[in-house]
């Protein structure tokens, strides 16, 4: 270990005076900083509360472009003046502890590396550090009460000291692409809310339910009379409402939800697919609609797939006449079939990537790897960076354009399934076309994963009958948790997953605002991380270093992968020393 680099990790260094940082004061780059330039802070004392913490390094996001973009009208900045109070760019951060006021000192040290978990709710209210909390593009900062006391507890994760700065900021992307395989979906009925069975007239199906149901409010609409039975057996207060037409379910739901939605729905023998539209319409937050029936609908729903994407909106069923069948994690998956083939739709882009890298390291993951993307060069960096991976795990990968190829991509799908369809599809950019069109390729009992969200409101066909004719899966997921970033980190331990495949570029803190620029760009094939610490250092994909740092790339691992070794020698070679 070079002393230089020794000196890093140990804080054996005087701490500076000023550190230097890129506060954020409206929209657009221009705003960022001071004239293209980071500015200068005097580094803080912390209180009794407080943490001082060394921003290590930081992994630039689309969503840092989001706040760039939208500034003060982006929802987690509440329209505040941003002239006034300022943000700071940089959610994906790994960072050291310098100091610890003596409120936390029994918790945290000086030397401590942490991860932080930016997606923090306290009391209910959605904030984020990197977006209402001012982020890591700065050397030198405090952390306090808003970030160590969350609904969730303190937002910070001890990381493995096996780990590198660069993999370590990178836990927070991945740990959202591992959460879109963690499930968010409630799977039950809810106990105390309000809940809507909705038959047909004249039918006499026997239902029985194997589990209790205890809603407070439970609303009948031309159930048969098993139903009532059961009904009657929950002890919630019953609403019948019969003969209601689909025009007429929106006002039912502002009636007797204020528009908020039902909790569980439960249709029965559904037919229409236009009703079971409407129904899907009226369902809450979180909420819960199970289809139970023996017979296909009469074609394609019109699910909004925002709500898929940022409500956790399930859809369970079974075609018994249980109603508690379709309920439960066995029956619903979240995680990708063993030995199956999963689609991955729009993966060029830097969270495609992992979902694919991710599919190809999983142990009992798919054994045929599908990736489409509309950018040929985008497609020869997968091939690339795949290709090696997949032969290495006893994988098959195929690649997909659909601006130049001759075949659909149901054709294509088709072809290389053997007419089979895909067991998974994930959708990774956020087209509401695609996400439908991802839908026609699935085999009946497939899984769609919507990971990138199109805002609330947005409709596609898709074809609910699978789900309780044959058990299809209908997934979304937004944002991630800190067990999340700890799954990757024990992945990354074990040798099952690498996060520093990821990397595709370096930068030091002077080229903050280009890093930004060159995502939006998509200059690089990947992640693209600043070194907050380092000052003199180009911004460069790892392709580059070869000729501009032989030194540095003589450490990378195969396929370009960035290595504690290679961190090692930049640190030594760039970070000059207070």
């Amino acid at each position: 270990m070079g002393k230089k680099y020794e000196a890093y990790r140990s804080l054996e260094y005087t701490l500076p005076s000023q550190s230097l940082g890129w506060n954020l004061y409206g929209v657009g780059l221009e705003n960022m900083g001071s004239h293209g330039q980071p500015e200068s802070f005097a580094v803080p004392e912390p209180n009794d509360d407080q943490l001082l913490v060394r921003i290590d390094s930081v992994g630039v996001c689309f969503s840092d472009i989001k706040v760039l973009k939208q500034g003060s009208a982006h929802p987690k900045l509440y329209n505040r003046d941003m002239r006034l109070e300022p943000t700071r760019l940089g959610h994906e951060v790994s960072l050291t502890v310098v100091k610890a006021g003596k409120n936390l000192a029994a918790t945290y040290h000086p030397g401590q590396r942490l991860a932080v978990q930016p997606d923090i709710y306290q009391k209910g209210r959605s904030t984020a550090y990197g977006y209402t909390i001012p982020g890591g593009l700065i050397q030198y900062h405090l952390i306090g009460k808003e970030v160590l006391e969350t609904d969730a507890g303190p937002c910070l994760l001890a990381v493995d000291e096996d780990m590198g700065y660069a993999e370590s900021s990178l836990l927070e992307p991945w740990g959202c692409v591992m959460g879109a395989y963690t499930q968010r979906r409630r799977l039950s009925p809810k106990a105390g809310g309000i809940a809507w069975m909705v038959g047909r007239p004249g039918d006499e199906t026997a239902f029985t339910c194997s589990l209790k149901l205890s809603p407070a409010i439970l609303v009948l609409t031309d159930v048969p009379p098993s139903v009532q039975r059961i009904a009657a057996a929950t002890g919630a207060k019953l609403i019948e409402r019969n003969g209601l037409v689909p025009d007429e379910y929106r006002a039912l739901s502002q009636e007797l939800t204020s528009g908020v939605g039902f909790d569980d729905m439960l249709l029965l023998n559904p037919v229409s697919a236009s009703a079971v539209s409407e129904a899907a319409r009226c369902i809450a937050r979180r909420g819960t609609c199970n289809l139970v029936g023996a017979k296909p609908l009469d074609g394609l729903v019109q699910v909004d797939l925002g709500r898929l994407h940022y409500d956790y909106v399930a859809f369970v069923g079974s075609n018994g006449t249980d109603l508690a069948a379709s309920y439960g994690e066995r029956r619903n998956r979240c995680e990708l079939r063993a030995g199956g083939a999963a689609v991955f739709i729009g993966a060029g882009g830097p969270m495609g990537q992992m979902h694919v890298q991710r599919a190809l390291e999983l142990p009992d993951g798919p054994k045929l790897v599908i990736v489409t993307e509309v950018s040929d060069d985008r497609l020869q960096t997968l091939k690339e960076m795949f290709t090696p991976l997949a032969t290495k795990q006893g994988r098959v990968i195929t690649f997909y354009n659909p601006t130049t190829s001759q075949q659909s991509f149901h054709a294509f799908v088709m072809q290389v399934t053997e007419g089979q369809g895909a067991d998974d599809v994930v959708v990774s950019v956020p087209v509401t076309g695609l996400m439908a069109e991802g839908d026609t390729v699935m085999k009946p009992d497939g899984m769609l994963v919507l990971f990138a969200g199109v805002p609330n409101g947005n409709y596609g066909a898709v074809n609910l009958s699978n789900v309780y004719m044959s058990n299809a899966q209908y997934t979304g997921t937004s944002g991630l948790t800190i067990d999340d970033q700890s799954l990757v980190m024990e992945r990354r331990v074990a040798g099952t997953l690498s996060p520093g495949r990821s990397v595709a570029a370096i930068g030091g803190l002077d080229t903050a605002a280009e890093a930004i620029q060159s995502v939006q760009d998509g200059r690089f094939p990947g992640k693209v991380v600043v070194f907050p610490q380092i000052r003199n250092l180009p911004l460069m994909g790892l392709k580059e270093l070869a000729e501009r740092l032989p030194e540095v790339a003589a450490k990378l691992g195969e396929d370009l992968l960035w290595t504690n070794a290679a961190e090692e020698v930049l640190i030594e070679k760039f970070w000059e020393k207070p």
